[in-house]
């Protein structure tokens, strides 16, 4: 897919200034399709006002307290309008900001600044807010053993900017896919009729893929213990039943806790011993940071 603007900059010279950013192939092409959602056959307000050969200059700056992410992203953002654009970053991906703080100034045509604006900010308020509330569990459970994940539980086309999110807050990310590890879930087990059935299945297919089994009482844990389950997901358990868990467990297979993860409970959770947490609202319920643009005259 390419963007193809009258007055702008040739994409080629677009895509080898986003190409020297050295995101991942998924992210650009999420980039195109919001650039090319919000224009369709381009900007029709900004293109009768404003002049193809002016030029201008920005900020980008917090309006709360937070973890910023997003903004090589937002660089992308203008440069596939204009890959003359020059930037200036004050902070990088991951860095605290508080209100009023400068993020990163950008110079150039003043038609690809108003046209990548809504864009820019939609990422940068999106990614940020992922960020600020996975580090908000991070720091939770600091001093544990824990490590905090995010789920498949991602904007339908977004994950990849999603979970960059996360590992700017602080996190880690579960499975990407459905390709990339075997998760036997209560619905695999109801379908295969007990784990040591779906294990079978899965080793007679010849995938060699980390396997994990979810678990929702100390009976599972035990008989995914007995199949030499290497990792095992405690689904919805009590902090009694975690506990038993570990016991049983004995540190041979690594534990993800998961279900009803709050940022009340999250530090009892991560003392019970789990090597592991995954937090859906990470990626579905982070309320977006306030971000804005500011024209300097």
């Amino acid at each position: 897919m390419s963007i193809s603007i009258p007055d702008f900059k040739s994409t080629k010279q677009s895509n080898e200034a986003v190409a020297r950013l050295d995101l991942d192939s998924k992210i650009v092409a999420v980039i195109r399709r919001a650039l090319d959602e919000d224009m369709g056959v381009g900007d029709v307000t900004t293109n009768s006002i404003v002049t193809p050969a002016a030029s201008a200059a920005a900020q980008i700056v917090a309006k709360q307290n937070g973890i910023v992410s997003g903004l090589s992203i937002a660089q992308a953002v203008f440069l596939m309008l204009d890959g003359d654009m020059g930037f200036s970053p004050n902070v990088s991906d991951g860095a605290e900001v508080k209100p009023e703080q400068l993020l990163i100034e950008l110079q150039g045509s003043a038609r690809a600044i108003l046209t990548g604006e809504r864009t820019a900010l939609n990422f940068l308020g999106r990614m940020s807010g992922i960020a600020t509330l996975t580090n908000r569990f991070v720091s939770a459970t600091a001093g544990t053993k824990v490590s905090i994940l995010d789920t498949r539980k991602t904007a339908p086309g977004l994950r990849a900017i999603d979970k960059l999110a996360v590992l700017h807050g602080g996190g880690g990310n579960h499975r990407f896919g459905l390709y990339d590890m075997i998760l036997i879930k209560d619905n695999h087990l109801d379908s295969a009729g007990s784990i040591g059935n779906a294990i079978r299945l899965v080793n007679a297919s010849e995938n060699r893929l980390e396997i994990e089994v979810e678990a929702k009482n100390i009976k599972e844990v035990k008989e995914a213990l007995e199949f030499g389950v290497k990792r095992i997901l405690l689904d919805n358990m009590s902090l009694t039943e975690m506990r038993e868990a570990v016991a049983i467990n004995d540190g041979r297979a690594k534990l993800e806790a998961s279900g009803n993860v709050t940022l009340r409970n999250v530090r009892e959770i991560a003392q019970t011993g789990v090597d592991f947490i995954s937090v859906g609202a990470l990626t579905h319920s982070a309320p977006a940071l306030d971000i804005s643009l500011r024209w300097v005259r």
